[in-house]
C-alpha cells in the first residue's frame, strides 16, 4: 500500500505532501525529516528501508520525488508509480524549485489523486490525468454561449421596443391623440374598440414567460444605490436601465394597432424563425476506417406572432444516405409521409407562440467511409530521437462550407516547441497543455485538402487522439424548410431560416 507521495527538499523538508491512508502531520512530517539522514551517499539506490516503511525516491535537482510505502508492497509497481510521479510535476511546474512548486501545490494534489485512490495505483497514464484535471465541459460551453446570446437578444428587443414606444407617440401627437401611458390602460381619449384592442394586447404580453411587467417606479432611481462611492456611474446607469426596461414592458400592450403595423420585426428574423441545428458524433481508426458515426439534427420552429400560428411548412429532402426522420408526436404524420408538409393533426389548433418548438427530427448513423465530412490522415514517421508528423485533411462533402476549423494534435511533454516544416493556415502551440491546434478559417470546394507538416521528439502514438472542431451555415443532410403557407387560404407566410452544422466528438484514435 502506497502510504504518501512527498516532494521535499535535499534537507528532508516537505514541501507538498499528499496522504492516501489516515496520518498525522507530525508522523509525516517526521518520517520525512529522518529520510535524508538514511541515504548512504556512496551507494546508488532508488530505495531505503526502516523498520516500519520504505522509501522509494528519485532526485530532481534540488528536489526529491518520495514515495512511502509498506514493506511489503510490490517495489516494482513502486518504481512505475514514481516515474508517474515525476512525469506529472513538470506538466505544472516551469521549473523544478521550492516556490514553483508551492505555487502549483494544489494542481499537484489533484494529479496525484488521480494516480493514486485509497493507496493502490490507478490504471492512467499522463493525457488521462490531464484530461481528468483539466474538467473542460462542452455543456459548460453551450450554457454560456446560450446565456450570451440571450442577454444580446434581450437588450436588442429592449432598444426595439424603446423605439416602438417613441414611434407610437409621435404618431399620436401627429392624429392630435394623447401619447400612451406608462401606468394604466392608456388614456381615457381613446375609443372603446380600440381600449378593449390595447386591453387584449397587454394580457397577452403579460402572459409571455419572463416578460412579466413590473410597476413603473415614480421615485427614480433606488436610495440604496448611493451610498457606494466607487462605480456609482456605473450602478446608476445599470438601474436608469432597468427602469427604463419595466416602463417600456408595461407600455407594450398600450401602442396603438397603426405603430405596430409600421414598424418592422427585428433584422434577419421574421415572425416565423426557424433554426436547422446538426450535431455530427465521429470516431475514426488512425488506419483508416471509419469506427462510427452518428449525426442528429431537428427542425426548432419560433412564432412571433399570432396570426401566423395556424401554418404548414413545406419541407424539401434530398437525402439520400438512408437519414430515418421523426416528427413530434402533435404533427399529422400521415401529411409529412404524403406532401412532405408539417402541420397539426387538428388544423384548428395553433402552434405556440413566443416559444422553440422541435416539429421536425433525425438520425443518421453509419460505418460507411464514404459519409465522413473531413476526412483527417495523421502519419507520424521516426527520425532517430525524434517523429516527422504529416497530417492532411480532405473535404469529402463539397457541397459544405466549414469554418473556424481547428485540428489539435496531442503532443509529448517536456520536449519543447514542434518544429514546423510547410503548412496552410496557421497554428497554435499550447505548452501548458502540450497541445498543437492548427487553424484553418474556412475549408470548401476551393479550399477542400490542404496539410502540415512538423518535427518533434516522441513516439508515434504520442499524436493521437487528434481532435477537429468545427461550425458551418450549411447543414450536412439536404433537409429543408422551402415554403411556408397558411392553413386557411394557402397563402404563403415570410419566414426566416438559421442554420447550424456543429461538432459534438470528432476524433481519430
Amino acid at each position: 500500500v502506497l502510504l504518501a507521495a512527498a516532494v521535499c527538499t535535499k534537507a528532508g523538508k516537505a514541501i507538498v505532501s499528499r496522504q492516501f491512508v489516515e496520518m498525522t502531520r507530525t508522523r509525516i512530517e517526521g518520517l520525512l525529516a529522518a529520510f535524508p539522514k538514511l541515504m548512504n551517499t556512496g551507494k546508488q539506490h532508488t530505495f531505503v528501508e526502516t523498520e516500519s516503511v520504505r522509501y522509494v525516491y528519485q532526485p530532481m535537482e534540488k528536489l526529491y520525488m518520495v514515495l512511502i510505502t509498506t514493506k511489503n508492497s510490490n517495489i516494482l509497481e513502486d518504481l512505475e508509480t514514481l516515474r508517474l510521479f515525476s512525469r506529472v510535476i513538470p506538466e505544472y511546474c516551469r521549473a523544478l524549485e521550492e516556490n514553483e512548486i508551492s505555487e502549483h501545490c494544489f494542481d499537484l494534489i489533484f494529479a496525484f489523486d488521480e494516480i493514486v485512490a485509497l493507496g493502490y495505483r490507478e490504471n492512467v497514464n499522463l493525457a488521462q490525468i490531464r484530461t481528468f484535471t483539466e474538467m473542460d465541459s462542452h455543456e459548460e460551453k453551450v450554457f454560456r454561449a446560450v446565456r450570451e446570446t440571450q442577454e444580446r437578444e434581450a437588450k436588442a428587443e429592449m432598444r426595439r421596443k424603446a423605439k416602438e414606444l417613441q414611434q407610437a407617440r409621435r404618431d399620436a401627437e401627429r392624429q392630435g391623440k394623447k401619447a400612451p401611458g406608462f401606468g394604466g390602460f392608456g388614456s381615457s381619449a381613446v375609443s372603446g374598440s380600440t381600449a378593449a384592442t390595447m386591453i387584449t394586447e397587454t394580457i397577452v404580453e403579460t402572459e409571455k414567460p419572463k416578460v412579466a411587467p413590473a410597476p413603473a417606479r415614480p421615485s427614480g432611481p433606488s436610495k440604496a444605490l448611493k451610498l457606494g462611492t466607487k462605480g456609482k456611474e456605473v450602478d446608476n446607469f445599470v438601474d436608469k436601465l432597468k427602469s427604463e426596461g419595466e416602463n417600456i414592458m408595461s407600455a407594450v400592450g398600450k401602442r396603438s394597432t397603426e405603430a405596430a403595423k409600421v414598424l418592422a420585426p427585428p433584422v434577419n428574423m421574421e415572425s416565423v424563425h426557424m433554426k436547422i441545428e446538426e450535431k455530427i458524433s465521429l470516431t475514426c481508426g488512425r488506419d483508416g476506417g471509419l469506427q462510427n458515426m452518428e449525426l442528429h439534427g431537428m427542425i426548432m420552429l419560433h412564432i412571433s406572432d399570432e396570426k401566423f400560428a395556424r401554418i404548414r411548412l413545406h419541407v424539401e429532402n434530398e437525402d439520400k444516405r438512408g437519414v430515418q426522420l421523426q416528427t413530434h408526436p402533435n404533427v399529422d404524420k400521415k401529411l409529412f409521409t404524403a406532401e412532405s408538409q408539417i402541420g397539426l393533426k387538428n388544423p384548428e389548433k395553433s402552434f405556440p407562440i413566443n416559444s422553440d418548438v422541435g416539429v421536425l427530427k433525425w438520425r443518421l448513423q453509419t460505418t460507411e467511409e464514404s459519409f465522413i465530412p473531413l476526412t483527417i490522415n495523421c502519419w507520424p514517421s521516426e527520425s532517430g530521437n525524434s517523429c516527422d508528423v504529416n497530417i492532411e485533411y480532405e473535404l469529402q462533402e463539397e457541397s459544405l462550407e466549414l469554418n473556424d476549423v481547428i485540428i489539435t494534435i496531442p503532443l509529448p511533454s517536456g520536449v519543447g516547441a514542434p518544429v514546423i516544416g510547410e503548412i496552410d493556415g496557421e497554428y497554435r502551440h499550447d505548452g501548458r497543455r502540450n497541445l498543437l491546434e492548427w487553424c484553418l478559417p474556412v475549408i470548401d470546394a476551393k479550399n477542400k485538402s490542404g496539410s502540415l507538416e512538423f518535427n518533434i521528439a516522441g513516439q508515434p502514438n504520442d499524436f493521437f487522439p487528434v481532435h477537429v472542431s468545427f461550425v458551418s451555415k450549411k447543414n450536412y443532410c439536404n433537409i429543408q424548410v422551402t415554403k411556408v403557407t397558411q392553413v386557411d387560404g394557402n397563402s404563403p407566410v415570410r419566414f426566416s431560416t438559421e442554420t447550424t452544422f456543429l461538432v459534438d466528438k470528432y476524433e481519430i484514435l
